[in-house]
């Protein structure tokens, strides 16, 4: 088990170690990036890290002029809105682009593998990242990314495949520098419907996955009120499946089918809860996931205004009550 967002401001140490400034400053010190990786372990004895980045590293590490502003998200100077745009996504180079996060993933990797705890590298899917690039910041309807889908499919197309290239580019330079796993975050798939989905976004997501293939590392995809589109997600070529709190374990295991392992799926705001509703909604998850081939996660990121020590006891509940764990303890 590990917990999305779990390096966060519902961290006193994450805090006081990142201070007021930007995120993507913090990111490109690598020393930082990698202790704020490891708070995590520390605090919760949680059985992965994941490492302290954003979805948007790479565009912005390319110049598309991309910042993220605290308790709004992603927000892009110059909208995508016309083809010349495309110039403006040159390729990644992840060596000279981000370094720095090469660098924190083999700072981190340093202190986790003697533990044998691994480390989960990221990447925005390109659905996602295009829709903070079209929008110019987060929305609530996609309006203008659906009215590009629909209205120029072909540039549109070729938006997501410059956008699998990039994320391809920095998911392997992670697992190269020593990333064990890798999660694609489709956080905004949701809003498509699973025939538009099918048509305009699979084919990149897929790419993606696809040429992760030879590294032999386990391949997670996760997005938000996805619960129309497991089936599909399953197809993309992940070995991981992440479930938001909308759709039970056992109901998503069934959309999925055989042949994938299900991460998820605890409501967040749970956690905001008495302990023995936390507690019993821990246990709902974990008989719904039905003890192996499940990840246990929030379905989505932990709240800023979760405290510490409330995630510190789902931890031990879980390991208690895991019997993959159980059977590593012996």
């Amino acid at each position: 088990m590990w917990f999305m967002r779990q390096a966060g401001r519902s961290l006193p140490e994450y805090r006081a170690a990142r201070g007021d400034g930007s995120i993507l400053d913090a990111i490109r010190r690598p020393e930082l990036a990698a202790e704020l990786t490891l708070q995590p372990v520390r605090r919760y004895g949680v059985d992965a890290a994941i490492l302290f980045s954003d979805i948007v590293v790479p565009v912005a590490a390319v110049g598309f002029g991309v910042e993220v502003e605290q308790g709004r998200g992603p927000v892009v100077e110059r909208p995508f809105r016309h083809r010349a745009d495309l110039a403006r996504l040159r390729p990644l180079g992840p060596e000279a682009d981000t370094g720095y996060v090469l660098e924190a993933v083999r700072l981190a990797t340093r202190e986790l593998d003697p533990l044998g705890i691994p480390l989960i590298g990221f990447a925005g899917a390109p659905f996602t990242v295009a829709s903070y690039l079209v929008e110019g910041g987060p929305s609530r309807v996609y309006a203008r990314t659906k009215a590009l889908m629909h209205g120029d499919p072909a540039l549109w197309s070729q938006l997501l495949d410059a956008l699998a290239d990039m994320a391809l580019a920095s998911l392997r330079s992670q697992v190269l520098a020593g990333a064990s796993a890798v999660q694609l975050f489709d956080s905004w798939a949701g809003a498509l419907s699973p025939a538009d989905y099918e048509r305009s976004v699979l084919p990149a997501t897929s790419k993606v996955f696809a040429g992760l293939a030879d590294l032999g590392v386990p391949r997670i995809h996760f997005g938000v009120g996805t619960g129309e589109l497991l089936a599909l997600m399953a197809g993309a070529g992940a070995e991981v499946v992440g479930v938001d709190w909308r759709v039970p374990l056992d109901e998503a295991r069934r959309r999925v089918g055989p042949g994938h392992a299900l991460q998820g799926n605890l409501d967040p705001t749970t956690c905001l809860a008495p302990w023995d509703v936390v507690e019993a909604q821990t246990r709902d998850v974990l008989e719904r996931g039905g003890g192996t081939g499940h990840v246990f996660n929030l379905g989505h990121g932990v709240l800023p205004e979760t405290d510490p020590d409330v995630l510190a006891r789902i931890v031990e509940l879980v390991h208690e009550t895991s019997p993959a764990h159980a059977s590593t303890r012996r």
